[in-house]
């Protein structure tokens, strides 16, 4: 992507991130979030996230180094996302906009209802938009379809599409009907100093096999249930170290009850993410069962750490890792039983990298500070660009998203523009105070004390202070 754009000098923007997945919760969306925000502020530019509240987490909240958050109070619907009608949003995300001066507008996940009506607002007035996918779905259920076509009218007139891997990108182009030089590839990364190698806390004479992941259907645990029993009768010193929550663990609870299994499988339930690494490193391989993946940040994970790593061949995954850092299996039994066998006899011979080795490749393969450079270019090409107007938008609506839903969501962006001239003529924009500046050229953030260690410069718990009156000059 970076040698099909010539951006003029990188000048430095006024970001704001939307999407309903953010911290306190925890997953892939949200760390790439903040890890991009983060090395985006450390080139000079100024990063707000705008989500919705969790739980007693609202208002405007400062984690490291100055990133300004905030908690909208918006209702959540259903599994973190929001409740969306295109118009109850509007006042609040154009406070935000208006007040941090904004001039690009980053949605994230195709799952987030905030990240849509923040697109659909934010080309209603006038900015530069991205969205970055960091999912695959299918064509033909129901809920595929109705997905596909929001995201259809949601991306059609969107200045530009990122996506995570080049899987990832066939298949939105595929999904919104969109034009393949609008979307580009920049893929997640890990922050290395948190994901370190330590063979001393790996058990002696036995192998471990680890698996991190949400327990749901599509991240395959079906087909780890019918891994674990084979593989445990077979191996007498293999152990299973699971981590995650979700409605499949009754699947694993009944293996692991059948099958007498308790000494040998390990349920860890819900990790939260500073406590990922800690349970790698007691392990010797990683296993992911997905049936579909974008990018699987996981794999990155547990290779940084040393570990074998065996997965499924499905979406993006191939794309992630090189052929000697990975084994990729069908996503049957009998392949990543086969799979895991091969792993382990490697293990016996002693034939594979050390764990310091494979931490030293990967290092060098995805580094946040790479994607933040990528995703500048990006926003260089998208300032220079138009934001359509509400004529054009209106033509593109029923162009590219047919006669029906096309006409539907014209109507949609024309009350969208009519109600936001009434929140103009009651609150003008001259009249909105401006926010001052916690990131970016003007930031009024105090310098820190000290330089933070590598382990906590990227650690979202660690929150910043809460600014007092004496950081901040009388106003």
């Amino acid at each position: 992507f970076a040698d099909t754009i010539v951006p003029t000098p990188t000048q430095k923007h006024s970001i704001c991130m939307v999407s309903d997945f953010f911290y306190p919760n925890m997953g892939g969306v949200e760390s790439h979030i903040y890890q991009l925000s983060q090395c985006l502020m450390e080139k000079g530019h100024k990063v707000v996230i705008a989500t919705h509240a969790y739980g007693r987490r609202k208002g405007v909240r400062y984690l490291t180094g100055g990133l300004k958050v905030y908690y909208l109070p918006l209702q959540v619907m259903y599994n973190q996302s929001t409740a969306t009608s295109c118009f109850h949003s509007l006042p609040l995300l154009r406070c935000v906009f208006v007040r941090e001066a904004v001039t690009v507008v980053h949605a994230h996940s195709s799952f987030s209802a905030m990240a849509h009506d923040a697109l659909f607002h934010a080309k209603t007035m006038g900015l530069n938009t991205v969205f970055t996918d960091h999912s695959l779905f299918g064509f033909a259920d129901m809920s595929s379809v109705l997905t596909n076509k929001l995201l259809t009218v949601s991306l059609c007139d969107t200045t530009h599409i990122v996506c995570v891997s080049y899987t990832s990108k066939e298949n939105t182009v595929l999904r919104a009907a969109l034009d393949p030089r609008i979307v580009s590839v920049i893929p997640n990364a890990v922050d290395p100093t948190d994901f370190t190698p330590d063979p001393a806390r790996a058990p002696r004479g036995r192998i471990t096999v680890v698996v991190i992941s949400r327990l749901v259907y599509r991240k395959g645990i079906d087909l780890l249930g019918g891994i674990i029993p084979e593989l445990c009768l077979r191996h007498p010193d293999l152990d299973f170290l699971i981590g995650g929550e979700g409605p499949k663990r009754i699947v694993l609870e009944e293996v692991r009850e059948k099958y007498q299994l308790h000494d040998r499988v390990r349920l860890l339930g819900a990790l939260e993410h500073r406590e990922v690494r800690d349970v790698l490193v007691q392990g010797h391989i990683f296993l992911n069962t997905s049936l579909t993946e974008a990018f699987c940040m996981a794999i990155v994970e547990g290779a940084s750490c040393g570990l074998q790593v065996v997965s499924t061949r499905v979406g993006g995954i191939p794309e992630v890792l090189p052929d000697d850092l990975i084994l990729l299996c069908d996503p049957t039994v009998r392949s990543l039983s086969d799979g895991l066998e091969a792993v382990i006899g490697r293990l016996r011979r002693g034939a594979v990298a050390s764990p310091a080795a494979v931490h030293a490749r990967v290092r060098s393969l995805y580094t946040w500070r790479d994607v933040a450079e990528r995703t500048e270019k990006v926003y260089d090409r998208v300032c220079v660009e138009e934001v359509l107007p509400l004529a054009g938008r209106l033509l593109r609506l029923r162009d590219h998203c047919g006669g029906v839903a096309g006409s539907i969501f014209a109507f949609v962006a024309v009350l969208n523009f009519l109600f936001l001239l009434l929140l103009r003529w009651l609150v003008p924009d001259q009249g909105m105070d401006r926010a001052l500046d916690a990131s970016g050229p003007q930031a009024l953030w105090g310098p820190p004390q000290r330089d933070p260690p590598a382990e906590e410069m990227f650690n979202p718990y660690r929150l910043a202070r809460c600014l007092t009156p004496t950081d901040w000059p009388d106003v």
